[in-house]
């Protein structure tokens, strides 16, 4: 999920300043003469731990309960009274989520979700909580004590509530209540929160928080709790109104329409309006190239709740459900998504957002979500004749950044998590051997159930969300050691004691790469191809980002496959050639009327990337032919701004190429063609 840049209209989206206070360390004291106070009084370090003891004993909850919610939620972090990016205070993250911190994050009050967060029980706890105190919501919000406690007495009012009045007699038997602690508006994400709650106390944990405050939480032994206890929470469907509008979708799937937002936010300003282009895809250049993968970072309901909101300015054609790969249609595939924040990509590509955290993966990439997708991109593949390989079926992590600075921060999802081996399986289409051993040109294939990889991840923050998700933002990094991952680590030299390959965008100081999901400058794709750089007893070197990169590649754990593929390589005596990550035209396309209203200068210039470039004596695969650049201009919500809706095609042609982690463009003049199998 990504919102685009467009610099021509009035930005309205959502900061999240209040993130950076997850990362805070100043000290909360508990309350002077309290007797949780009293009792960590001899140790300050073991204050939290005692108040977690007094609360839990004042109010009935199993211990392991409330210091393993309290851990899910917030990892015993008090946030030094400071809300976090959930507007959420305390160790027990109860929330008060105000007007005045909306509109200092910047959500307009245009916005439908706007007064629709102002009255979520999701984002009001703290006042719930201070309600069964007899206290006021500041209280609870400004003391770590009085905060253990009104968490305490929301989950003792919950189970009182699941259970006639009267609290479980076992620890299994707040399942429910710590399910609705989660706030949220699903079974499935509630049932997902609460799992975490019992992994946390089936495993235990100890931790200095951020603040000096040593807690402990003794695993719990024989834990079986009954998951369908959540129902107990009757949880209403929260999905909208579904459209008459039939879906353009195989019959198999039983697709639904639900109609993304494309409305006039400014009656004032007709460039003002979201979220996505009218178009008339596909004819002339306009042609649809790419389908492109996300993970939502989101639940389903809250996707489509954002994708509706026009303020929110990003969209896709398609939302997967993980639960049951249900498929929904949000915008036409005639008309551009808002979706990877690369015009070039994106005003030729048809995106499809799959429900899932991008670092929770494997956990919510289920196979339902996958058969729907496969059967999907089937269809739409067949539909619009786009070759079943990873130069056109893209991951948004294949797509490069836009822009000198959109490089480094455009995203990449959908993770180490998502099974491309397995994908392409369903498309009928595997990554397998084209060509015989020693082949010029290998595709990545590692075996994702048997290629374990420890990384490191950052909760992503999507903003304040009507349907929180169970997870939370723990201060980082948070390890996940030895999972089946899509990629393969590369080297800067054929061992493993070797620094990790950096690109030079996400490490401009010149540090090796890092073992963090989201730096993909040392991580090689399954799927994408490679030409061979060298070989040595155990290891394979590939051409990458314009340096020569090192995976373990053995006859006992192969990591690629040999294939056949057209490259590229600099012109004869040249000793580089600049790389671009946009197809835009050359100036001399855009007539002087249409310069003139955009601002007198060219409009989305073609510009090489500063630190790309491929030396001579390198070669990289061509995704397929060359193809024009150009660039569709859709400027006023009715279409009547001059050239609106209109795509300028230059006389230029370029190659797509499998860059590093992502793909590129290469002008045809500067490259001569290597055939496949030469």
């Amino acid at each position: 999920m990504h919102r685009p840049n467009r610099p021509t209209r009035r930005r309205r989206t959502l900061t999240l300043a209040a993130a950076l206070s997850l990362l805070a360390g100043l000290t909360t004291a508990a309350v002077v003469g309290s007797p949780a106070a009293t009792a960590g009084a001899a140790d300050p370090q073991a204050t939290r731990q005692a108040e977690f003891t007094a609360a839990a004993r004042e109010f009935g909850v199993p211990l392991p309960v409330l210091e393993a919610v309290s851990y899910y939620e917030t990892r015993w972090e008090a946030h030094a009274g400071q809300p976090n990016a959930e507007a959420g205070y305390g160790p027990m993250n109860l929330t008060d989520l105000t007007a005045s911190t909306l509109d200092g994050d910047g959500l307009s009050t245009q916005s439908p979700r706007y007064a629709d967060l102002l009255t979520a029980p999701a984002e009001h706890t703290a006042a719930a909580a201070a309600g069964l105190l007899g206290t006021g919501t500041a209280a609870v919000t400004g003391d770590e004590a009085q905060n253990i406690r009104g968490g305490a007495a929301l989950l003792a009012s919950y189970a009182r509530g699941y259970g006639h009045g009267r609290l479980p007699r076992t620890v299994d038997g707040w399942y429910a209540a710590a399910a609705r602690y989660g706030q949220s508006t699903e079974d499935k994400v509630a049932q997902a929160f609460a799992d975490g709650v019992w992994s946390t106390m089936a495993t235990g944990a100890t931790r200095t928080t951020a603040d000096g405050q040593l807690v402990t939480l003794a695993p719990v032994r024989h834990l079986h709790p009954d998951r369908g206890d959540v129902r107990k929470l009757g949880l209403k469907e929260v999905t909208p109104p579904r459209s008459s509008t039939p879906a353009e979708c195989p019959a198999s799937l039983h697709c639904d329409v639900i109609p993304g937002a494309y409305t006039l936010l400014d009656p004032s300003d007709l460039a003002d309006y979201g979220s996505h282009d009218l178009a008339d895809r596909p004819h002339g250049d306009l042609d649809i190239r790419y389908i492109t993968l996300h993970s939502t970072d989101e639940t389903y309901d809250g996707t489509l709740d954002l994708f509706r909101d026009p303020t929110y300015a990003a969209g896709a054609h398609y939302v997967v459900r993980s639960q049951d790969g249900h498929v929904t249609q949000m915008i036409p595939t005639k008309d551009i998504a808002w979706d990877s924040a690369n015009r070039s990509f994106y005003q030729h590509s048809i995106g499809i957002e799959q429900e899932g955290w991008a670092t929770h993966g494997a956990t919510w990439f289920s196979e339902d979500l996958y058969r729907s997708t496969a059967s999907l991109v089937r269809y739409l593949a067949a539909k619009y004749d786009i070759p079943l390989d990873r130069a056109h079926i893209l991951g948004h992590d294949n797509i490069p950044g836009g822009t000198e600075s959109g490089v480094a921060t455009q995203h990449w999802d959908p993770g180490p998590g998502w099974d491309w081996e397995h994908f392409f399986d369903l498309l009928g289409a595997p990554i397998r051997a084209t060509a015989p051993a020693g082949s010029d040109v290998v595709a990545i294939k590692p075996g994702y159930a048997r290629n374990l990889q420890s990384t490191t991840y950052c909760d992503d923050v999507q903003g304040y969300k009507q349907f929180p998700g169970p997870y939370r933002s723990f201060d980082c990094p948070v390890a996940a050691p030895g999972q089946p991952a899509s990629f393969v680590p590369l080297h800067t030299a054929p061992s493993t004691d070797a620094p990790l390959v950096a690109d030079p965008y996400l490490h401009p100081d010149g540090s090796p790469g890092t073992t963090a999901m989201n730096d993909w400058g040392d991580k090689a794709p399954a799927g994408e191809t490679y030409v061979v750089a060298g070989r040595v007893p155990g290891w394979t070197a590939i051409w990458w980002g314009g340096t020569k990169a090192w995976l373990q590649d053995t006859a006992a754990h192969p990591a690629t496959v040999p294939v056949r593929a057209q490259r590229i390589v600099p012109k004869a005596g040249r000793d580089s050639i600049p790389v671009y990550t946009t197809a835009y035209p050359e100036a001399s396309v855009y007539p002087a009327d249409f310069v003139a209203f955009e601002g007198g200068t060219p409009p989305r210039a073609q510009l090489a990337r500063a630190k790309y470039t491929i030396p001579a004596g390198q070669s990289y695969v061509a995704a397929g032919p060359a193809v024009r650049t150009d660039s569709y201009f859709a400027i006023y919500y009715d279409g009547s701004a001059p050239y609106d809706q209109h795509d300028f095609v230059g006389t230029t042609k370029v190659y797509e190429i499998v860059y590093n982690h992502r793909v590129a463009f290469v002008n045809a003049a500067d490259v001569d063609v290597v055939p496949a199998g030469h």
